[in-house]
């Protein structure tokens, strides 16, 4: 296992058209180590994912990934080593789950044209489909996949290269209930399959957090409110701060469910 962090943040800042995104954010991510940024809408989360995926660069501040310093490496070659999972995933062609699956090995959207995979490659594409519990779907077309079918194909897709860290952007958005208790299922799979993979999720919904998650960082308005170990980090106190809304937080099996805290109503007497 690398000495290297997979990533590391320090002191960025983000400015946009005048206004602050980020201020002030510092985070390192160790392999094996699994994430999660939190926090309500606007906070910042997917700001700070664009970075961490070389999609952008800090205002201030310096974003090492997998070693490389943003500023002094070529960012598309960089990005080809990160598992970037987004859900809005722009695909146009019908491709069949193998085909998109394959496309994670030449990090392009559609097949590229005369381009054909290694014996290996396939074989290595159709367990990745299996694992994310698609093995069924292997050659259904993208048009006919279910929401969640199609977020865990992205998954696999993004595993093809092999990568030392997979950033997932809500994975979850848009899944009824049965598509995302099978998504986090085979999320908290493939963290115990790759004991040295990072990986780095954003939600706003504690219940979608995988069993296995290590790390959280809580983000309000584009400051880090705490960030550590997910144990210390999680409690009602300050995620109550995070999302301003007095909350109780249960864990049960691994898995965390979020209530009101209400006062207790007094007696009558």
């Amino acid at each position: 296992m690398s000495a290297t962090p997979v990533l590391r943040v320090k002191d960025v800042e983000v400015v946009r058209d005048g206004n602050s995104i980020l201020r002030e954010v510092s985070l390192t991510v160790r392999a094996g180590e699994h994430w999660a940024l939190l926090g309500a809408n606007g906070a910042g989360k997917s700001t700070l994912l664009g970075l961490l995926g070389a999609l952008a660069h800090p205002t201030r501040g310096t974003v090492e990934v997998l070693g490389h310093r943003l500023g002094r490496v070529d960012i598309r070659q960089l990005r080809s080593h990160v598992g970037h999972v987004n859900p809005r995933h722009e695909l146009r062609s019908p491709l069949k789950v193998q085909d998109v699956v394959l496309t994670g090995l030449t990090n392009t959207v559609e097949r590229v044209p005369r381009w054909n995979p290694t014996p290996e490659q396939l074989a290595t594409a159709d367990r990745l489909i299996g694992l994310l519990g698609l093995s069924d779907r292997r050659g259904a077309r993208w048009p006919t996949l279910s929401q969640g079918e199609r977020g865990r194909a992205l998954i696999a897709r993004a595993l093809m290269p092999r990568p030392r860290l997979l950033l997932l952007d809500e994975p979850a958005t848009g899944l009824d209930v049965a598509g995302r208790e099978q998504l986090i299922e085979r999320i908290d799979t493939l963290q115990h399959t790759y004991a040295d993979l990072a990986s780095v999720l954003v939600t706003h919904h504690l219940e979608e957090l995988p069993p296995g998650t290590t790390h959280v960082m809580l983000l309000r308005d584009g400051h880090c409110l705490v960030s550590g170990p997910a144990d210390e980090v999680l409690t009602g106190e300050q995620v109550s701060k995070c999302f301003d809304h007095p909350v109780r937080l249960t864990r049960v099996d691994g898995r965390w469910s979020v209530r009101t805290d209400r006062p207790a109503r007094g007696h009558l007497g």
